[in-house]
């Protein structure tokens, strides 16, 4: 990327919130932050952010449920400055006792601002309703009285097990030469710990039959997330579920956003898309409708995908969906910290790293009958999956709607 006046450094780490125990639910994000409270060299987070906004840079840190990331992006001149602070909040953060009680009100804080947003809750309660009590169903953030109950010891005994250096990518992405770029990775990490990796548990991924789950709240909106159990990251069928997830509702041409918001005149939002992660897959549909209409607009969602299962998709709207999803592929790797992030976790979670053209090509190869076949695999009445959040008591209603031919 010569042409790029910027430069990204990040830095993963292959842990998150499959990787807890539910004693301690929330670890993972809860040390995200608090790595940036202070360090030996820079004391406090005022530090390092005066630091990095003097350098004018981009910075964030993030946690999944299989990895957490800290990044700066800013100009390529400055790339050693931003990979020194980056690397130090990563490798040494001091996690005083203070800092980190302080930092409880401020996650506690985001659990209850995320509760406060319907959509969001409603995409939590449908991964707990899949998963149920296991580290995949559990919320990213934790809950509200094990944050407070977190200690110091817990989060050194955690980076121990953890921040290693086995179980740790740094992706240097932007106009920086790349001799000098791994020499000064290679050196500003040689200390860090090279304990073995701890792994996870394996999600246990089965269903017996539809579920429901409902999230009352007095809402002028109900807010609908309905799905399927689908494949994992890396397995071969995954291609197609992804071209079928952007057939459905993926544009605004799509079949959904057609059907749901320009045909019946309801939802300002409504998509769908397929998240994988090493050892699941799930396949949701989200939209946001008119309480007087939430059963109707379920209903038709049902529809939609019983036509999949028994009509082959025309080839020139495949076409029009494969084009649009390469399209939207290749804007979105326009910019340093893009491609950092694509090549850094198609890194930890792939034997082998995809190029974009990779890519590319196992979305043009996916076949009419293909889709066919996979919503006939996928969209079976004993996998279907309804997280409903909105003014309403009774489960069974919503459960009465979940049957497919």
């Amino acid at each position: 990327m010569k042409d790029n006046p910027t430069v990204t450094v990040l830095v993963l780490v292959e842990t998150g919130s499959k990787y807890e125990i539910k004693e301690k639910n929330g670890i993972s994000h809860f040390l995200e932050h608090v790595c940036f409270k202070g360090t030996e060299k820079r004391k406090t987070a005022k530090d390092i952010m005066v630091e990095l906004d003097g350098l004018g840079c981009q910075n964030n840190a993030f946690t999944n449920q299989e990895f957490t990331g800290y990044y700066a992006k800013g100009k390529a001149t400055n790339f050693n400055k931003m990979l020194d602070v980056i690397s130090d909040v990563y490798l040494n953060p001091t996690l005083k006792e203070q800092e980190l009680e302080r930092e409880k009100g401020v996650i506690i804080d985001e659990i209850n601002l995320n509760e406060d947003m319907p959509a969001q809750k409603a995409q939590m309660l449908f991964i707990n309703l899949v998963y149920g009590d296991q580290p995949a169903g559990w919320p990213i953030r934790g809950e509200k009285e094990i944050i407070r109950s977190i200690s110091r010891e817990d989060f050194l005994e955690y980076r121990k097990k953890h921040y290693v250096a086995e179980a740790t990518t740094v992706v240097i992405s932007g106009n920086v030469d790349t001799k000098e770029a791994f020499r000064e990775v290679e050196n500003k990490f040689k200390s860090i710990s090279t304990d073995k990796k701890v792994g996870k548990k394996k999600t246990k991924d089965s269903q017996n039959g539809p579920m429901v789950g409902l999230g009352f709240k007095e809402t002028d909106q109900t807010h609908v997330v309905m799905g399927v159990r689908s494949f994992s990251l890396n397995d071969k069928r995954t291609p197609t579920v992804e071209v079928l997830a952007s057939l459905l509702g993926g544009s605004m041409s799509s079949r959904l956003f057609q059907k749901v918001r320009e045909e019946m005149g309801v939802g300002y939002y409504v998509g769908s898309g397929n998240n994988t992660t090493t050892d699941t897959g799930c396949f949701t549909i989200s939209c946001g409708v008119a309480n007087n209409r939430a059963i109707e607009v379920v209903s038709a969602i049902i529809k939609e995908l019983e036509t999949l299962k028994t009509q082959l998709v025309s080839e020139e709207e495949l076409k029009k969906v494969k084009e649009y999803m390469v399209g939207t592929m290749y804007q979105s790797l326009e910019s340093s910290l893009d491609l950092a992030w694509y090549y850094g976790l198609e890194s930890i979670f792939r034997n082998k790293i995809l190029l974009p053209k990779d890519q590319e090509k196992l979305i043009r190869s996916v076949t009419a009958e293909e889709i066919r076949k996979i919503a006939r695999k996928i969209f079976v009445e004993k996998n279907l999956n309804l997280a409903i959040v909105g003014p309403f008591k009774d489960e069974e209603k919503f459960k009465a709607l979940l049957k497919i031919k």
